[in-house]
């Protein structure tokens, strides 16, 4: 496994170590990021489920508009089964580092990261993350980039002085330009925010918003890469795929509609 997964990492190490040429037909450097990107989602070793969720999580385009560089100090917040791991890992293995924040408890994830070392075996460490009691991330302007998907709402939902402690570590995690990525499931324009978290595990866009301007970050970018017009906003997101937790009887409606409308956020901190 370690021997064939290395073969697969190699036209990937090849794409982040190719030198600048003078010819003007030379690939540029976003060429070259754009290239490692694409070789990491496009990466053999990522399960086919995963793979068959890219038409709705749009990792080339999302990690594009947040601003990821192969250089960079990468933290990613409570990274779940470690969907975006598989692309984040191998495409900052050669010159950047990666930090995973994760519950202690995560030993489904850290097993993972144990059982293919070609892969994930250049994460630079794993910090115990578990808000409210676990938030600090690192040393205060460590890091380069901080990125959560879909997890904002879960957060809110133990307190908004959880959510509120995890936005202020990621302030004082990154460096002054720094960048906090966010993409959650969408609620409808000024719904209540505590209410939408609890009962359809969303949150709207203005509410993340405002909190980040309380927090000192600014707003760098709204983007609807993960937008689904299909999703009325107001139904409980693990009805829709894949959970299709609902009743049988709704499961082919659900289908219909497909992953959740998200929001995709960026904010920098000045």
């Amino acid at each position: 496994m370690f021997r064939h997964t290395c073969k697969l990492l190699i036209p990937l190490l090849a794409a982040l170590l190719l030198p600048v040429a003078a010819s003007a037909t030379s690939a540029t450097a976003p060429d070259r990021t754009t290239a490692a990107l694409q070789q990491a989602v496009n990466g053999h070793w990522r399960s086919d489920a995963n793979r068959a969720r890219d038409q709705y999580r749009h990792p080339l385009e999302t990690l594009q508009f947040f601003g990821i560089k192969p250089d960079m100090t990468v933290i990613e917040l409570a990274p779940g089964g470690g969907w975006y791991t598989e692309i984040l890992a191998p495409f900052l293995h050669a010159h950047g580092h990666l930090i995973e924040a994760a519950p202690p408890s995560a030993a489904k994830f850290t097993a993972k990261l144990k059982a293919d070392p070609a892969v994930y075996g250049h994460i630079a460490k794993i910090v115990p993350f578990a808000p409210p009691d676990q938030v600090k991330l690192g040393a205060d302007h460590s890091a380069d980039m901080v990125l959560t998907f879909r997890n904002t709402h879960d957060w809110l939902n133990h307190s908004p002085a959880t959510l509120d402690a995890v936005f202020k570590a990621a302030f004082n995690v990154l460096r002054p330009g720094g960048v906090f990525g966010v993409t959650e499931h969408r609620a409808k324009p000024f719904a209540d925010g505590v209410e939408s978290a609890g009962a359809l595990h969303r949150l709207p866009e203005d509410y993340l918003i405002a909190l980040a301007l309380k927090t000192g970050f600014r707003v760098a970018g709204v983007s609807q890469i993960n937008a689904n017009p299909n999703d009325p906003e107001d139904i409980n997101v693990h009805r829709l795929p894949p959970d299709l937790s609902g009743p049988d009887n709704e499961h082919a409606q659900m289908k219909a509609i497909g992953e959740s409308d998200r929001m995709t956020l960026k904010f920098v901190k000045p």
